[in-house]
């Protein structure tokens, strides 16, 4: 048992890093002609429709967890952008990650990448522009930030190695415990148990995942490679994804930072929208 284990064990850890280092030299190296000045511009213009396309593009080309996120979130409130906007990248920046998207499709199929990418792209639309009509401007904190350089952004084929390399040092350990884990499964768990009771159109599963993710604080780079052992043993894939997205969308440590720049109602607010984007996205994925 723990021979095979072992062995699937590095055959997931090999495969991931081998997708890991690709796609994120990939994407660092195409940082140098990301335009993010004219992205800043239309984050700050009046048209919604295109500040929300600039958030999430923003979103797309910064890869931050949840909790790197904040520096960037109060930098754009300090900056008078439009409350709704910021929103829109607080909730999206976390999600939408090139570098697990593509890995997302390389290991769940292209099908899955894609619609993760647009039901998460439009629920942190919505929500975001929700929560401003809904009046919460009035729950953020004045807090001045230091510590933090905007600076511009310079990429080249040296800074996106040294960039792979840092990242990976970052990420890497919690796509091991993805691994560890999946590897554990798929060798020690039956088969029977996880498609009884985790398998199949059991409906309440979804919301269970959904709330059950933010404690958890599971990083979408260990979700990736167990949700591919979970989905093969036979676990239903709304629930899986549900999971995901609230483990990544609202983490422990996020929520505490964001109780220093928010006010209670807000922080509150957030969280309850975190668990209802990953419920409707995981019900979404029983009807596709």
């Amino acid at each position: 048992m723990i021979k095979e284990i072992l062995s699937e064990f590095f055959i997931i850890a090999f495969e991931l890093l081998a997708l890991f280092v690709a796609i994120s030299f990939v994407v660092n190296l195409l940082q140098a002609i990301v335009p993010y000045e004219k992205i800043n511009n239309y984050l700050s213009g009046k048209n919604t429709f295109l500040g929300v396309i600039a958030a999430l593009v923003f979103a797309f080309v910064t890869p931050f967890c949840s909790c790197s996120t904040i520096p960037v979130v109060v930098n754009l409130l300090n900056k008078k952008v439009r409350f709704g906007i910021v929103m829109v990248f607080l909730f999206s920046s976390p999600l939408l990650d090139p570098t697990i998207i593509t890995l997302m499709a390389a290991m769940l199929g292209i099908k899955v990448a894609i619609t993760y990418t647009i039901i998460t792209a439009i629920f942190s639309a919505i929500i975001g522009l929700l929560l401003e009509k809904l009046g919460f401007e009035a729950a953020v904190k004045k807090v001045k930030m230091s510590g933090y350089n905007e600076g511009e952004m310079k990429f080249s084929f040296k800074a996106a190695v040294i960039e792979t390399l840092n990242l990976m040092k970052t990420v890497y350990p919690y796509l091991l415990i993805g691994a560890a884990v999946g590897a554990f499964i798929h060798e020690a768990v039956p088969t029977e148990f996880i498609t009884t009771y985790l398998g199949g159109d059991k409906w309440w599963l979804v919301p269970i995942a959904a709330v059950i993710g933010i404690p958890l604080y599971v990083r979408i780079e260990t979700m990736i490679p167990l949700s591919k052992i979970l989905i093969a043993k036979g676990m239903a894939f709304p629930p899986v994804m549900a999971l995901m997205i609230g483990s990544v969308g609202a983490s422990i440590p996020e929520v505490a930072l964001l109780n220093s720049i928010f006010h209670k109602r807000l922080v509150v607010a957030f969280v309850a929208s975190v668990i209802t984007m990953a419920t409707l996205s995981g019900f979404l994925f029983y009807i596709i």
